[in-house]
């Protein structure tokens, strides 16, 4: 180090580093001594030193820049490694709190494992912009995933999604290719479940589509892990879990759960499809409000099915059926501050060694499937 200081002529303030391969040979710490003489080595014994000679870099640093670096305070939004791994050691805390305490969270097995917002730079959130930010549509997505409703689809057929993402709205591929033809893509499912994208955005990017359009478009997405064709299998299976999702609400809108002072049928803003009178006694009988549950989405499914050529009459019987099969196991069962009164509480590690109807009609639609090798991928 005092031959390198010597023969560069280097300052005194400066503190120097010998590097070799990689490897620090000697190094001056902030504070000692500047001498003129240094007995020791330049190549320490375990290093060997090469026939033709060896390439040694010399480092400086000032001492007043090191001591000013060290000076001065850690970024306090940048975490270290230690600090990382203890945040994520900690009690995880509500995924979502559009829903309340109770349905702050996904399944412990059944829901969705990731989320993912789209960041990209084709539609971006730029100074001046109106379009929500990326914060904004991943808690979109985490209230998506939450949904009583949603919950409910995904424990009663045992779903696993990879992951639920936000469609890009303006430079999504498959979403021109179904422009072009006169279509309009809202979502797609890769993969039977593998991962479901769904168009978060409004077309003029400044907002967010209407939740119950979402929450539909989810469950379109869902029922895309049986049957990739829009046959009437698909549509059996999307009008039953749609029933399931507006039923969900319908129950606990029958007890005392609310979420800061809503139902969640009006968190949802479904209530209008469960409840479409001012009932004199204030509460409807079960029977009029899967009626009334019916009777809202027959349109809704007759209008996307008309799009593929096909009548929702076909499906009705199977509507009609699965409603009142819903309706006998879900007797006396009603959500009251987030608990089920009329059964045992439920436990998401056990599973009944008898199937309910519903599993019933799920397997039997499975099977139907498997045995039409032309009518889904």
């Amino acid at each position: 180090l005092a031959i390198c200081r010597q023969a560069l002529d280097i300052e005194e303030d400066v503190i120097l580093r010998l590097v070799a391969k990689g490897k620090t040979l000697a190094r001056e710490n902030q504070g000692d001594a500047r001498s003129t003489t240094d007995e020791q080595p330049a190549f320490p014994p375990s290093i060997k030193i090469p026939n033709g000679g060896a390439k040694i870099i010399v480092m400086g640093s000032k001492a007043q820049v090191i001591e000013k670096l060290y000076g001065r305070r850690s970024d306090p939004l940048m975490r270290g490694f230690d600090e990382e791994r203890q945040a994520r050691n900690r009690v995880k805390t509500d995924l979502s709190s559009a829903w309340g305490k109770r349905y702050g969270n996904q399944h412990k097995q059944y829901k969705f494992c990731r989320f993912e917002e789209c960041t990209d730079a084709s539609f971006g959130s730029r100074p001046g912009a109106t379009t929500p930010h990326a914060f904004e549509a991943r808690r979109l997505l985490e209230k998506l995933a939450c949904d009583p409703g949603v919950q409910a689809i995904m424990k009663s057929r045992e779903l696993v999604v990879g992951s639920l993402g936000e469609m890009d709205p303006i430079d999504d591929r498959l979403m021109k290719e179904k422009e072009r033809e006169g279509g309009r893509l809202l979502g797609y499912n890769t993969n039977m479940g593998m991962r479901i994208d769904i168009k978060l955005r409004s077309d003029d990017l400044a907002g967010f589509r209407p939740y119950p359009e979402l929450a539909s478009t989810l469950i379109h997405e869902i029922s895309h892990n049986w049957c990739a064709d829009h046959d009437q299998l698909f549509w059996t299976n999307f009008a039953q879990m749609r029933i399931e999702y507006l039923w969900t609400h319908a129950q606990l809108m029958h007890g005392a759960y609310f979420v800061g002072g809503r139902r969640t049928a009006s968190v949802a803003e479904v209530t209008d499809m469960i409840v479409t009178s001012n009932p004199a006694n204030g509460m409807l009988a079960r029977t009029e409000m899967m009626n009334n549950i019916c009777n809202s989405l027959v349109p809704e499914i007759q209008r996307d099915m008309l799009q593929h050529r096909l009548s929702v009459q076909l499906i009705m019987p199977a509507m009609a059926a699965f409603s009142r099969e819903l309706m006998d196991e879900t007797q006396g069962e009603i959500e009251v501050e987030g608990r089920r009164l009329g059964s045992a509480d439920d436990d998401v590690n056990n599973s009944s060694s008898t199937l309910s109807a519903r599993e019933r009609a799920l397997a039997a639609a499975e099977k139907r499937a498997r045995g039409s090798k032309g009518q889904g991928d």
